[in-house]
């Protein structure tokens, strides 16, 4: 089993009851791990140009399969695209 970190800032203890907010949308939470939203978002969390934010703090994205999100936790999912 991995040890999983709880996020910077987060609220605690997890129920899926509750709720997160990604990109400023509450959402049921349900995913345990940042890698696991991605995932539930269908984002690859392998791609280049992705970054991940939790209560306003950046996540190193060798971080993301052990920072737990909790209740009340709110995602920041941003990605880079070309063009401008």
């Amino acid at each position: 089993m991995t040890d999983v970190t709880p996020a910077p800032g987060g609220a605690g203890e997890t129920n899926a009851r509750d709720t997160i907010t990604v990109n400023g949308v509450a959402e049921p939470h349900v995913a345990a791990t940042i890698a696991a939203l991605l995932t539930e978002k269908d984002i690859d969390s392998g791609a280049r140009g992705i970054a991940v934010a939790v209560n306003g703090r950046v996540v190193p994205r060798t971080a993301w399969r052990t920072t737990a999100l909790a209740s009340g936790d709110a995602v920041e999912i941003v990605r880079a695209r070309p063009g401008g």
